[in-house]
């Protein structure tokens, strides 16, 4: 029983840390015999602000219901994103997610976060300081959401692709081969 409280209460220390943007909300009309019956649904993007992002959609009758529904589910569905020096992505990408198509550009430091309505939430709660970002689809705020969700997810840190390569990352950096080369001429005219 000790151990149960321990955990919900470290569960509600993360939980305050957690940084939730409320994206967008719709009202949607059920017509019924007495007339329209109006519920919504929300779109809410939750991080840590430390490389943690996730979103989630909830409906309801209610808006607060709906945007509580949106945040436990945005909780549950948390991706780790590597993030260059903490504060912009390691590599330009590109992602889809049906008709909407999204651009993020690493950014040198005091660029801030230059994007629009959806990504921006995004950028903001998974705590990156520094990227250009580009709608060039869709502006759906769901379809925008998704595919920035499917960019974030072809971020890899240079140290994943050293490990998988087998190789040190300075060889996938080149900084070590670039050092060399020019070393090399050097020697020669000796």
């Amino acid at each position: 029983m000790a151990r149960q409280g321990r955990e919900r209460a470290a569960d509600d220390r993360q939980d305050s840390e957690l940084i939730d943007r409320l994206v967008s909300v719709n009202r949607v009309a059920k017509v019924v015999k007495g007339g329209r019956r109006f519920g919504f649904s929300a779109l809410v993007v939750v991080g840590d602000g430390k490389g943690r992002v996730g979103y989630g959609s909830g409906k309801a009758r209610e808006v607060p219901e709906a945007v509580r529904k949106a945040t436990e589910q945005a909780k549950r569905s948390m991706i780790r994103v590597p993030l260059r020096q903490g504060r912009t992505l390691h590599h330009d990408v590109i992602g889809h997610f049906g008709a909407g198509r999204v651009l993020l550009r690493t950014a040198p430091p005091g660029t801030g976060i230059i994007a629009g309505g959806p990504m921006r939430a995004v950028c903001e709660a998974l705590g990156i300081q520094d990227v250009v970002g580009k709608s060039l689809g869709s502006t759906n705020p769901h379809n925008m959401v998704k595919a920035t969700f499917n960019a974030l997810g072809l971020v890899v840190s240079p140290r994943a692709v050293a490990a998988k390569r087998g190789r040190k990352v300075a060889d996938i950096l080149g900084r070590r081969d670039a050092a060399e080369a020019t070393a090399q001429p050097q020697a020669r005219a000796e």
